[in-house]
């Protein structure tokens, strides 16, 4: 069911869904993330769309695995640059009310799976997240081991920046271009899909990627209501049973407001 507008009715019945689920999944893109002033990788505007570096490559070349190892200085360049876009900004209402609604007694489990790298989250106080790309808040030595939590890319002060315990080239734990996502977050996203979920929305993601979109095919596949909240089409708009062509953090907002009322009716 597609609608162009925050549909009360529409909401309060995604809101009976969420009430009977047991286990919710969140999945979030760049999308939930625009609202606190991030700009998106893809769609309009989008970092990756037809860039190319001050030095030719694609951007997606620039900030991938082989780019890394053959030339350091110019990932940590164009990394540090998308950086930049992030310095200032925080969760916003969309993160906070995952947040809230994992803390919920009256909520089912909830789990968050992100695209994301930008911690936001965790910073508003999800716990049960799978960061599928990683935290471009945490840096690590791939030659020593060392690792350590920066709160802002302005506190390097070399480009690429060294390890101080090896000078080896330190590098932030997120997945680059070409390179294998982390073990751990896909065993945790397995041992999570296992279980089953109740309940799947696709949040500001463009759905380009399998485990990104398998969620979803799995939930409808089984019956279970699923939700895609995002202004652009997706390749997952025609497969879910409800649509809200809205940003993320109205549309959260919305739904909390509405399932709040919804369970205040109950009682």
């Amino acid at each position: 069911m597609n609608i162009g507008i925050i549909d009360p009715s529409i909401l309060d019945d995604i809101a009976r869904h969420l009430s009977q689920a047991r286990r919710i999944l969140f999945i979030t893109g760049a999308g939930i993330s625009a609202d606190s002033g991030l700009s998106t990788y893809r769609g309009q505007g989008g970092l990756y769309n037809e860039t190319v570096t001050d030095e030719g490559f694609p951007i997606e070349e620039a900030v991938s695995g082989p780019m890394f190892q053959r030339r350091p200085d110019i990932t940590w360049k164009y990394l540090s640059m998308m950086a930049e876009g992030r310095e200032g900004a925080t969760f916003n209402d969309g993160h906070r009310v995952i947040a809230e609604m994992e803390h919920s007694p009256e909520v089912g489990d909830v789990c968050v799976l992100t695209q994301n790298v930008d911690g936001f989250h965790r910073a508003a106080g999800s716990e049960n997240v799978i960061e599928i790309h990683g935290n471009s808040r945490e840096l690590y030595c791939p030659a020593c081991g060392w690792e350590t939590q920066i709160d802002s890319y302005g506190e390097i002060r070399e480009i690429p920046p060294h390890c101080p315990q090896c000078n080896a080239v330190i590098r932030p734990r997120v997945i680059l271009f070409e390179e294998m996502l982390p073990e751990a977050a896909l065993d945790h996203l397995f041992a999570e899909m296992n279980q089953g979920f109740d309940m799947v929305f696709s949040i500001g993601t463009s759905a380009l990627f399998p485990y990104i979109v398998q969620p979803v095919v799995d939930a409808a596949r089984r019956g279970k209501p699923t939700v895609e909240i995002n202004p652009a089409e997706t390749d997952l708009s025609d497969m879910v049973d409800y649509r809200l062509a809205s940003g993320a953090r109205d549309a959260l907002t919305a739904l909390w407001s509405q399932y709040s009322d919804r369970l205040r009716r109950s009682f």
